[in-house]
């Protein structure tokens, strides 16, 4: 059983849970993920890890309430448990070897792309931050964007926030201005992530996506997300989450 060691409401509807896990702190990557039950005889579902102290022996969770299980998760308070947690699954993102790099996060696609960022800042990269939102009531994790990165945009559909625009139109006035990437990193809604690929494409930047919201059971074994990259079958929750865009 892990023990919820803190709760913060990043928004109306998203939660960041820390919870202890010592083992998966110590191994975690960004990136990988884990499944968990939040309830005896709940779904198991896959989160992403969005943060990790392996001092602490912790491990942070970021997600929307939407469905039954994260509505029941999101219900759950400091000192309480959750049953079953499992990890880290999935292969780390590839940050190996990248000097200069822009991660593009879309809505709670941001909790995950921060962790890479920040790895990223850590082993001496420049580190661009585009963060997009429908509006700014959903904005998230802006103070640990800003200082894990040397340049950080915000944008939202309604100009609420930052700027108005999507995170695209971001990306594209950096890549016109010369500004070089060894690589694109997105995170987000598949839309947006399929157009961030159409952006970078023409300038023949590396662009990484992740797949993680089409994961299912966590395992491979439930085929949901089974993908062709490059011609060749692969399943994010084994082969990924993250893939060459």
């Amino acid at each position: 059983m892990a023990t919820i060691l803190s709760k913060r409401q990043l928004n109306a509807n998203t939660v960041a849970l820390e919870l202890t896990a010592p083992r998966i702190a110590k191994k975690a990557k960004p990136g990988q993920f884990v499944m968990l039950r939040a309830t005896e005889d709940g779904e198991r579902i896959p989160l992403t890890i969005a943060g990790q102290d392996a001092d602490k022996g912790s491990i942070t969770l970021m997600f929307q309430a939407l469905g039954a299980s994260t509505t029941l998760l999101a219900a759950r308070e400091v000192g309480d448990s959750v049953p079953d947690l499992v990890g880290p699954l999935g292969e780390p993102s590839p940050l190996e070897g990248i000097t200069s790099a822009c991660v593009v996060g879309g809505g709670l696609g941001c909790a995950i792309a921060y962790p890479q960022a920040h790895a990223l800042k850590q082993q001496g990269a420049r580190v661009d931050v585009i963060a997009g939102f429908r509006s700014a009531d959903l904005v998230i994790l802006e103070d640990e964007m800003k200082k894990t990165s040397d340049d950080y945009i915000l944008m939202t559909d309604d100009g609420s926030a930052g700027r108005q625009g999507l995170v695209t139109v971001a990306l594209k006035e950096l890549l016109d201005s010369g500004r070089h990437y060894d690589a694109v990193i997105c995170v987000g809604p598949l839309i947006m992530m399929k157009f961030v690929c159409a952006t970078t494409k023409p300038f023949g930047v590396k662009t990484y996506t992740s797949l993680n919201p089409i994961m299912v059971d966590g395992t491979g074994m439930c085929g949901c997300c089974r993908v062709s990259v490059g011609g060749q079958v692969k399943f994010a929750c084994v082969d990924g989450p993250d893939f060459d865009g």
